[in-house]
This record gives C-alpha cells, sequence and structure tokens, in this order.
C-alpha cells in the first residue's frame, strides 16, 4: 500500500502531466496535382514548403499524375473512402463533380474581397449551377507562338490574323524550303485535341450544344474539323501531331522545327529560356486567329482550380492550403509560367517585365476565353469527340459522318 507521502508525490506528478501543454497535434492534407503544363513539379513543392514554414501544424502530402490521369484518380480515390483532400481541377469537372459529389461548395468560405479581386472570368471555372467548387488557379487559355526568325526569312511581316492566313504563311514558309512541316498541334486522342479544337469552334463561331444536345456536328463545329482535316491533309501541319500533346508540341517548336504552334502559357518562358530552347529571343505570341466575318480572335477555357473533396476530414486546413495556393502573393512568385487571377496583378512591373508581349496577347485572349461544353456528362461527350477527330484526321470518316457518329455516341 501507498503510505500517504507517496500518495501525495503520485497525485503532484498525475496533476502535472495533466497540466502540461500537450505536442501540437499535426494536421496531414493529400493533395493531388498535374505533372505537366503550367506550374512545374518542382514549382508546386516549392509553393508548398512555404506553406508548411507559414503553417508549421499542417503537413502537405503531394501527388502528381499527369493530366490524362487527374479526373480519374480524383474520382477512383472519392469511390474507396478515402485518399485527397485537396484537388487539380479542369474547368470542365465542376458540373460531374457538382452532381455527383466529388467537391463540397464552398461558397461561404469565397469572401467579397476574393469576389472583386479575382478577375471576373476565371470564376468560371470553379462555378456550377450559381456555386462555388473551390479556388481559380491555373488562368489560362492556348495562343498561337510563332519564330519570328522563321517567319522574317520567309518575307511575313506580321503574324496571321486569321486561320486561313496562317494557312497561306505557312504554304508560304514551306514553299521557300524554310521547314516541311510548318504547323505543330496537340491532336492526341486526349483532352489535349479537344482543346484545339474549341478554339477552332469559337473561332467559326459554333456550338457544342444547343438545348442540352449535341450541335457541333453542324456549322461551326463541323467547319472547325474540316479545317484540321485540310490543314493535316494539306502537308503544311506536322504528321506527328495527331500523336502529340502539349510537351510534344513545345519540344519541337524549342528545337526550331515548327514556325506556328498552337500551345499554353507556360511555353512563352520555357521556349525563351536558352539553356534548353534552340529558338530563345525569337518567340513570338499572339492570340489564337479569328476568321473574316465571323471572329477577330479564339480561345479556349483552360483554365483550372483547387478544391476540397467531399471525402477529406480536414476542409478547414484544406481552405487554408488552398488559399495561400491562389493567394495574390503566391501567384505573382511564379507568374513567368502562369498567369495570375488576381486583376490588379498586371500593373505590377515584377509580374509583367520580361512577358510584355504575352501579357498583350493574355488580355485578348483571355477575355475571349470559350468554354468547352458544360455537362455532368462532360466525359463521355469528350471521348466521343476525341474519336471522331482521330477518325477524320486519319480519312477513316468524313468530318460529317465522324461528329455525327460522335453526337450519337456522347451520352447526351
Amino acid at each position: 500500500m501507498l503510505n500517504s507521502f507517496n500518495k501525495m508525490l503520485l497525485g503532484a506528478a498525475l496533476i502535472g502531466v495533466s497540466l502540461a501543454p500537450h505536442a501540437f497535434a499535426e494536421t496531414t492534407l493529400n493533395a493531388l496535382f498535374m505533372a505537366q503544363a503550367a506550374y512545374s513539379e518542382a514549382d508546386v513543392r516549392a509553393m508548398t514548403d512555404a506553406f508548411a514554414k507559414a503553417n508549421p501544424d499542417i503537413k502537405v502530402n503531394l501527388e502528381f499524375v499527369p493530366y490524362e490521369g487527374l479526373h480519374d484518380k480524383t474520382v477512383l480515390a472519392q469511390g474507396s473512402g478515402g485518399g485527397y483532400d485537396v484537388v487539380l481541377f479542369d474547368v470542365i469537372w465542376p458540373a460531374e463533380y457538382a452532381t455527383n459529389k466529388v467537391l463540397v461548395d464552398v461558397s461561404s468560405r469565397v469572401t467579397d474581397e476574393m469576389k472583386k479581386g479575382v478577375l471576373p472570368g476565371a470564376w468560371t471555372t470553379v462555378q456550377y449551377d450559381g456555386k462555388y467548387y473551390g479556388m481559380p488557379w491555373i488562368l489560362d487559355t492556348k495562343y498561337l507562338f510563332y519564330n519570328k526568325e522563321i517567319l522574317e526569312k520567309a518575307g511575313i511581316k506580321a503574324p496571321p490574323k486569321t486561320w486561313d492566313e496562317l494557312t497561306e504563311q505557312a504554304k508560304t514558309i514551306k514553299d521557300k524550303g524554310l521547314l516541311a512541316t510548318p504547323i505543330a498541334w496537340s491532336w492526341s486522342q486526349a483532352e489535349a485535341a479537344i482543346c484545339d479544337y474549341t478554339t477552332l469552334v469559337s473561332a467559326y463561331g459554333g456550338d457544342f450544344l444547343k438545348d442540352g444536345k449535341p450541335a457541333f456536328q453542324t456549322g461551326g463545329g463541323l467547319d472547325a474539323l474540316k479545317y484540321m482535316v485540310s490543314s493535316y491533309s494539306s502537308g503544311l501541319t506536322n504528321p506527328n501531331s495527331k500523336e502529340f500533346l502539349e510537351e510534344d508540341v513545345r519540344k519541337v517548336f524549342e528545337n526550331g522545327d515548327a514556325a506556328f504552334a498552337l500551345n499554353w502559357t507556360y511555353m512563352y518562358n520555357m521556349a525563351n529560356n536558352p539553356k534548353d530552347s534552340k529558338v530563345a529571343g525569337k518567340v513570338g505570341v499572339v492570340p489564337a486567329p479569328g476568321i473574316a466575318g465571323k471572329s477577330e480572335v479564339s480561345a479556349v477555357n483552360g483554365s483550372m482550380g483547387l478544391g476540397i473533396t467531399s471525402a477529406s476530414q480536414h476542409p478547414d486546413e484544406a481552405w487554408k492550403y488552398i488559399t495561400f495556393m491562389t493567394s495574390q502573393a503566391t501567384q505573382n512568385a511564379y507568374a513567368k509560367l502562369s498567369l495570375p487571377i488576381w486583376a490588379s496583378s498586371y500593373e505590377d512591373p515584377d509580374v509583367t517585365m520580361g512577358q510584355e508581349e504575352l501579357i498583350s496577347a493574355a488580355k485578348v485572349g483571355l477575355a475571349a476565353m470559350y468554354p468547352r461544353p458544360t455537362t455532368p456528362k462532360y466525359q463521355e461527350l469528350s471521348t466521343a469527340l476525341q474519336q471522331a477527330i482521330q477518325e477524320a484526321l486519319l480519312g477513316q470518316s468524313s468530318p460529317e459522318d465522324a461528329l455525327k457518329s460522335a453526337a450519337d455516341n456522347s451520352g447526351l
């Protein structure tokens, strides 16, 4: 038995234990990003390290997958009842993610200050049915990049203003023996091809859907595919474009093997880096062209957002991480790879310096961004269209038949 003195000591020790400060419990977040275009993996890690220093009680595990795996990885993780707290999502997915409760509605967390500070067009990236499902992070469209030196050698004074002019200029470059195939596109059977196709649909004034039903098989949608097929069969387009993703296009352009290329913002500063690019200092960029009598420029909405999954056990910490990653300070620091979502950033010389030409193109291109169709069945529609584009390019179907088949198989 304990004597009274020992009992007193034990009691004091127990009190001491209960009064001692607890070690602060560390919250671990799992976040899913893509390993291509816009911010690099190293940049996302550096941003996350800065967040961890400012928030030592929150640890973030990062996972990177190619864009093509981002959607399925997100959805499958939800089905397994766990997985990610924070996910990167494309502008085309909020309808599906909201309908299937993949992402949390964060409307109550979005402040008036955020609403006023972010460019209006950027909010469309994360909205569905009047609600917000995250914060916009990557504000992007595809631009027409051109090799200034090759155009000069061909005697071309200015980049094309219309898609027909692009064809004419490419023909001039080919006829003068400067390049065998002057144009590079991302026409692999993947979402990349849909982004190029959408750019052309916007130029031709087409519609993807009317009253919820496919409309791309007529009018501007059909004209867009006919242009792609014509460019491909003419020999002006690099024949490997049917297998290219955006990174392939960048490498071909940086090697000096393309006079024209359609690609995202990130290519501008990468192609101007003399360490990796043979065309550094010769890179021109303008908004994608228009169609005479129909449009002055064309652009696809290729923006992406960061959202909290409905499976997350730590929504408050997840939101803290998202607001750090999308903050003006973070975005301005990495503005050479993806332009900020914040309106006032474009008045900051640290953001604009050295990329004035890109920002001049962005002011026009970002304002003209055309959306891919907003539907919970987007993945089915996209898959059907990807197949149609491939069949038409390879001459297995006419553009008319290929798009009619896509409309029939779109799930709409």
